[in-house]
């Protein structure tokens, strides 16, 4: 009897957890991250890494002032690269990887820049980030428009 009614609790318990839904929380794919005016030249922010790893730079692309908004992911294996202040580079802590303030890669394994993701001005004025649109150097992807604020 014992052995059933054990039974039938492990059963009752486990047809529980199945009705319950795992939930997962996340951070929105879309943000405001401020005013553009917010953001000098030559500047990465760091801020938004840890909740939507994100680095928000403003520094110049083919000559032109621009805002952007880069993953915070390394393109080798995926280890979440580090701004270096001092020497002006992103590193990926994991195998050497080396950024330049645009994404660009010049060292390391990493086979390519990193990624953008979608910038606008959305009607409050606010600079506007949505993770659900990314944008990649080596297809051309970085003279979209919408991968970059013009400052």
């Amino acid at each position: 009897m014992a052995f059933l009614s054990g039974a039938v609790a492990l059963w009752t318990a486990g047809t529980g957890r199945f009705l319950v839904p795992n939930v997962v929380t996340e951070p929105p794919r879309r943000f405001k991250v401020g005013y553009p005016s917010d953001y000098p030249p030559g500047r990465v922010e760091t801020r938004f890494k840890e909740q939507h790893g994100v680095w928000v730079v403003h520094g110049e692309c083919r000559g032109q002032s621009q805002i952007y908004a880069l993953g915070t992911v390394c393109t080798h294996l995926g280890c979440i690269t580090i701004w270096q202040e001092s020497e002006g580079q992103f590193k990926c802590p994991c195998h050497g990887s080396g950024f330049y303030m645009d994404g660009i890669n010049f060292e390391g394994p990493a086979p390519r820049p990193l990624e953008r993701y979608a910038i606008r001005i959305a009607d409050d004025g606010q600079l506007e980030i949505d993770r659900g649109r990314i944008f990649q150097e080596e297809l051309g992807e970085w003279s979209d428009p919408d991968s970059f604020v013009v400052v």
